[in-house]
């Protein structure tokens, strides 16, 4: 059952966001996991149409802002407003208040303003003038980045780096999906005829599902080989942290479970790993990340169990 849904879902949002079906089924996995996603393509790709239509599709509140380098932590979490009628401060919830959030360029804000997303992405709650307010259920940010050669970019922090389940590229489109664009058979037509296809009570089902997925001593395992080669290798400034472990399980278990799985193999982990430990690693001779085919050539040193 959970199979069907899955590719009636894939099916919506592949209808909208043209050619980019296997990037769909990653940001799928990097929602139902609990995670985080972090989209870094040039302007124009599609970056933004993908978190619209996920949102519309689960049927999820979504807010929008455009990071730009006069952005202020206070116009992401809100602000405390002075009421005249009271005689007493309100507090203004800011647009990080909903269900997907989309982070726009994000690298185009000043590190100040970046870091501003840490506590919600980390703890789903916004804590202002000493006091806590939590996030809605399910909290699912997706930020969109430039490529840093691009004119006005930060570079965002290690620590901010972590907090993304996954980090996808999703590049130009093929031919065909192109041509189709070029027609006028692209995001806005398609965007406004997409139906709903879940509730946030399935979501949040689907989400305590995948937290049960089985993870077999065989897998575990192959997880710490994993965590142990970044640590030792010659090709890495810096292993993968126990956090960056754990969002591996995570992702391994989502990507399981939407595959009709109740446990987890180690194949689930080598199907994410790039995706997940590729923004967490830097090669000691290059400060920028390492290309998808290069990490996994390194990866296949490990020895996968049998």
């Amino acid at each position: 059952m959970m199979i069907k849904k899955y590719e009636e879902i894939v099916n919506h949002i592949s209808s909208v966001v043209l050619g980019k079906e296997d990037q769909v089924r990653l940001a799928l996995t990097c929602f139902f996991a609990r995670g985080h996603l972090l989209i870094e393509d040039f302007p124009g790709i599609g970056k933004t149409t993908l978190a619209k239509v996920l949102a519309k599709c689960m049927g999820l509140k979504f807010q929008r802002m455009q990071f730009t380098a006069d952005l202020l932590p206070g116009d992401i979490l809100g602000m405390s407003v002075f009421d005249q009628n009271t005689g007493n401060f309100r507090f203004h919830a800011g647009p990080i208040f909903t269900q997907v959030f989309l982070a726009d360029e994000i690298n185009r804000a000043t590190p100040k303003s970046q870091s501003a997303l840490l506590e919600a992405m980390e703890e789903e709650q916004v804590t202002f003038e000493g006091e806590t307010r939590p996030l809605e259920t399910p909290f699912f940010v997706i930020a969109t980045q430039n490529p840093l050669e691009q004119a006005g970019t930060f570079l965002l922090p290690e620590s901010q780096m972590d907090r993304f389940l996954m980090r996808i590229e999703l590049g130009y489109p093929d031919r065909k999906a192109e041509k189709k664009i070029l027609k006028g058979e692209g995001a806005d037509r398609a965007l406004a005829k997409i139906a709903c296809c879940m509730g946030q009570g399935e979501v949040i089902s689907i989400q305590d599902q995948v937290d049960r997925v089985h993870c077999s001593d065989t897998f575990l395992n192959y997880l710490q080989d994993l965590l142990d080669f970044t640590r030792s290798s010659p090709d890495f400034q810096i292993g993968l942290s126990p956090r960056a472990g754990m969002a591996l399980a995570r992702a391994a278990k989502a990507w399981a479970f939407l595959h009709g799985k109740d446990y987890s193999l180690p194949e689930d982990l080598q199907h994410i790993l790039p995706w997940v430990a590729g923004h967490r690693l830097r090669h000691r001779q290059d400060l920028m990340g390492i290309p998808r085919d290069r990490l996994m050539e390194i990866f296949s040193r490990v020895p996968v169990p049998i």
